[in-house]
């Protein structure tokens, strides 16, 4: 199942957005590497990066948050730690395995779901609070 970032995921905020986007692109490029039976380094190289993508994009979008006095920042926080134990737990599970690639593909629904769940839940109320707070 592929994971496609489309309009209606769109938080308003142009930065964050973007962000979205390329993190989209990058977890769909790493379950396809999967689906390929592409080589194991590529596929560490995928989950390294958006290992490292997804603190980035939560450290940006944190400080954001708090720039804006925005009131469900610890909310988002906790959500947003949740997720990286999640993903620490699949790179885990996936070197444990010895590089089994099914592990990645399991987790693709895991990814969406949770990717797609806290844009539209969380994330967009960003996009709403900044617009009627201006």
């Amino acid at each position: 199942m592929a994971i496609v970032w489309t309009p209606n995921l769109s938080v308003g905020v142009e930065h964050i957005d973007n962000q979205h986007k390329i993190w989209f692109e990058k977890a769909n490029a790493l379950f396809e590497a999967g689906r390929e039976k592409r080589a194991r380094d590529y596929i560490e190289t995928m989950l390294n990066f958006l290992d490292e993508y997804t603190k980035q994009h939560f450290r940006d979008e944190e400080a954001y948050m708090q720039k804006i006095n925005y009131p469900e920042l610890d909310a988002q926080k906790r959500a947003h730690a949740g997720f990286v134990e999640k993903l620490a737990k699949l790179k885990s599970e996936y070197e444990k395995s010895g590089g089994n690639i099914l592990v990645i593909l399991n987790a693709n629904k895991m990814v969406i779901d949770w990717l797609t769940n806290h844009i539209t839940s969380m994330d967009k109320k960003i996009g709403d609070y900044v617009r009627t707070s201006q």
